[in-house]
């Protein structure tokens, strides 16, 4: 006869809370372009190799497949910050599990965009910020006693 297999028995891969979507999330919102490598047109993906301990803490990190040594940098400063679910081990071990992750380091460029063409050429072609801005205008009736009624409008510009 052959033995049964008890689930509890087989040691369990740590987990990001959350998943994967989680993971990425994290990274995105954490993950700051250097301005030097973005200066120099820098793009490509850091591969990393890391692992994490039985407490689920990233112990330590190496370059796989890099870019310079800035994005190289910030990439092994985001994977450290992550933090793992490690379910139970059997006979409470104390096991190192190793994972890879790849980082996405990719210049977004962003243009200046406005409603009006005719201002297009007054704002600067090198800015490096995107600027939308609504027209909202809104109607109040005044009454003075020589012109009569008054229509004034109010704009907001936002930033």
């Amino acid at each position: 006869m052959k033995k049964e297999r008890r689930e509890d028995s087989f040691i369990k891969q740590p987990y990001y809370t959350g998943g994967d979507q989680a993971l990425k999330d994290f990274i995105n919102m954490h993950l700051r372009y250097p301005e030097l490598s973005q200066a120099n047109k820098v793009e490509g993906d850091v591969h990393i190799r890391y692992d994490i301990n039985h407490k689920g803490e990233v112990t330590d990190t190496k370059i796989i497949g890099g870019l310079d040594e800035l994005c190289n940098e910030e990439a092994v400063r985001v994977v450290k910050m992550l933090r793992f679910i490690v379910p139970k081990t059997p006979r409470h071990l104390k096991v190192t599990f190793h994972k890879n992750i790849r980082i996405h380091f990719h210049i977004h460029e962003t243009k200046v965009q406005t409603t009006n063409p005719l201002h297009a050429q007054d704002l600067p072609s090198n800015q490096g910020m995107q600027i939308n801005y609504t027209v909202v205008s809104s109607q109040t009736k005044s009454t003075t006693e020589k012109e009569g009624t008054l229509t004034s409008y109010s704009y907001t510009v936002r930033i």
